[in-house]
């Protein structure tokens, strides 16, 4: 007998987050990170990346599933607590906590009282989910210097987050530059016609 996927589909993640109350505007802004996480797993795909994306697409539909509770920072410890309850796969319970910010380092957890834990996105899922939210501003897509400048005005430059969310960019950033061996071929060829 097959083991059942703790990973939901698409359509059970709308389910679930409609079980647990999101309401109809967060619910527009995860249908938009949902497509730009997408988007952005493929892109990073393309560069050689292994990308689980099932998982980048769990990740990103149920990243804000704490907003059902919460709309202050602990919603991504809220909707870990969430994710786990259901006895969804615990990389998704990863991505749900670590999407806030750029993550929260285990020193900021605790003066923020969300517990002794690093909530710093480690894995290119948990990176891709992250990243796609700071893109998203309700349900519209953003330049990332938008939400880096929202971010700098809330928190002040000199927070940890800022440095944090710019590192983020510059990984990203980095990724989509490269260029395939399979790119440079192809313009290897191109420039010998």
């Amino acid at each position: 007998m097959r083991r059942k996927s703790r990973i939901p589909n698409e359509e059970k993640c709308v389910k679930i987050l409609l079980e647990e109350g999101v309401n109809s505007s967060v619910l527009r802004h995860i249908l938009k990170v949902n497509e730009v996480a997408k988007d952005l797993a493929g892109r990073v795909e393309s560069k050689g990346y292994r990308v689980n994306k099932k998982l980048v697409a769990a990740g990103a539909l149920l990243h804000d599933i704490g907003r059902a509770v919460t709309h202050d920072v602990s919603h991504g410890v809220v909707g870990g607590q969430i994710v786990r309850r259901r006895k969804l796969d615990e990389r998704l319970a990863r991505i749900v906590e670590r999407h806030v910010g750029a993550g929260i380092s285990e020193d900021e957890a605790e003066r923020l009282k969300l517990g002794s834990i690093s909530l710093i996105p480690e894995t290119i899922e948990e990176k891709i989910v992250c990243y796609a939210d700071k893109l998203v501003d309700g349900d519209k897509k953003v330049e990332f210097t938008e939400t880096l400048k929202y971010f700098k005005e809330k928190l002040g430059a000199d927070h940890p987050a800022i440095r944090r969310l710019e590192e983020l960019d510059e990984f990203f950033q980095e990724i989509l530059r490269k260029t395939t061996e399979a790119e440079n071929q192809r313009i290897t060829n191109l420039k010998k016609e």
